[in-house]
């Protein structure tokens, strides 16, 4: 297993603009002729903006080679200090000048999703039909588009609350293991005194963080994005005006949330917020597990419990939530397909309890993996006993990722149009009902306009 770093010269739109042509010689799926052998194995590159802190990539992929002598992973790290831009710039670059891609890791929807309409990633439905197995029933993340496979999803990363047990216990209140946004509002109220805040909720900011403008929509199992599946703006939804909702009545009536303004003009960040008591719970991703037990940085110096993302009626199913993964996928280009299939297939499976680092998307992996992949995330934190580990491992279990819409390509400016009047209805310039009629005209406005 070697490893190199690609030192990129050009702009990303450079290499996007060359992305289109890049694979046209390709071959169109199936593997490769020939396969390796112990003694003379395949040589696979994988592309990935993970590093080894992240990833622990060393001991991953020596247990792959361990099982599968025949082929040789040749690790190339996009960004060392794990950053998903760099890498991202990187990989087009690397696509774009024709390198040999054989596996390629996704950080985020959007990213995975124009990189397969470019033509970069190859569809992977005949391995998995081969292997005889519905990714639906497999993972726990389902990573088709329009109907097809071309990635497998790796870590799974579900959001939910975080909270202050010692804020809780101050309350009366029990650590939820089943609740909804009307009781997640209660909670916030009665956590809420003159030193701190029920709640933080770190964004929107400036088009990003936009999970914090989809409270209500994603607890739902589909139809969670502001453009629906088939093309039009989802911001009509009674969801979407639900989250509203939330967000005016917690900061403005009830005094639940910390105000949008603070947010804004003093750069607040939801690690102070939460690890130096200022609010009582936040609503984050679970990328959050390697620090619950507090770090050098952020000492924890009260107990944490967390609780599932809350669901929107109590008659709801429940366990819905936003979710982050790494899809890995084959290169469209990759002259050794059914290789680099076989790693991606490992890797989303026994290579996430091999690798130790994240919770697997994999539905295989047991109670007691589970257990032990949480024991050795938190033992690295500063105080892991005092995290309230049985709340964490229920929360883990039961997550469930709502299907996942492909993001549209002009989604950043989507996101920018609700961010603006969303500002403009906290900052008092325009009620509710003005809110959401403005966001869905502009949003569908943007729709045709693409078209």
């Amino acid at each position: 297993m070697k490893k190199k770093l690609w030192i990129a010269g050009l702009s990303s739109m450079l290499a996007l603009g060359s992305l289109a042509g890049c694979s046209e010689g390709s071959e169109k799926g199936g593997a490769s002729s020939g396969g390796g052998t112990a003694d003379d194995p395949t040589t696979i590159t994988f592309y990935t903006h993970g590093n080894e802190a992240s990833y622990n990539w060393n001991k991953t992929l020596a247990a792959f080679e361990k099982e599968h002598p025949e082929i040789n992973v040749d690790l190339v790290v996009l960004s060392e200090k794990g950053d998903t831009n760099e890498a991202t710039q990187k990989l087009d670059l690397a696509a774009a000048s024709g390198e040999q891609m054989d596996v390629l890791m996704f950080s985020d929807p959007t990213s995975y999703a124009q990189r397969v309409s470019l033509g970069m990633v190859a569809p992977i439905d005949e391995f998995i039909e081969k292997d005889g197995y519905k990714v639906t029933e497999e993972y726990k993340v389902d990573t088709a588009i329009d109907g097809q496979y071309y990635a497998l999803p790796g870590k799974f990363n579900p959001w939910y609350v975080l909270l202050n047990k010692d804020h809780l216990d101050a309350a009366g209140l029990e650590v939820p293991k089943d609740w909804t946004w009307d009781e997640f509002m209660e909670y916030s109220k009665k956590m809420t005194t003159a030193d701190h805040k029920g709640t933080y909720f770190h964004g929107p900011q400036n088009g990003g963080w936009m999970e914090y403008m989809k409270l209500a929509l994603a607890s739902e199992e589909t139809n969670t994005d502001f453009v629906t599946e088939d093309g039009k703006s989802n911001l009509n939804n009674p969801l979407f005006r639900k989250t509203l909702e939330i967000r005016q009545k917690m900061e403005k009536e009830d005094k639940s949330a910390t105000p949008y303004t603070d947010i804004m003009s003093q750069k607040l960040h939801y690690r102070t917020q939460f690890f130096n008591q200022d609010a009582s719970s936040i609503l984050i991703g679970s990328w959050m597990n390697t620090e619950l037990g507090g770090t050098d940085q952020f000492p924890l110096n009260f107990n944490v419990a967390v609780a599932p993302y809350p669901k929107n009626n109590p008659e709801d199913e429940g366990g819905f939530t936003p979710v982050t993964t790494d899809f890995m996928s084959v290169g469209a280009n990759s002259e050794h397909k059914e290789e680099a299939y076989t790693f991606i297939r490992w890797y989303t499976t026994d290579g996430q309890i091999a690798q130790g680092k994240n919770i697997a998307s994999w539905n295989g992996v047991s109670d007691e993996e589970l257990t032990k992949t949480v024991d050795t995330i938190l033992a690295g934190t500063v105080s892991p006993e005092k995290v309230d580990k049985e709340s964490l491992i229920n929360v883990l279990k039961n997550a469930k990722s709502s299907k996942m819409t492909a993001p549209v390509p002009y989604n950043a400016e989507v996101s920018k149009v609700v961010n603006e009047e969303y500002e403009k209805m906290i900052f008092g310039e325009q009620d509710i009902d003005e809110t959401v009629k403005n966001a869905d005209q502009r949003v569908q406005e943007l729709i045709d306009n693409n078209k």
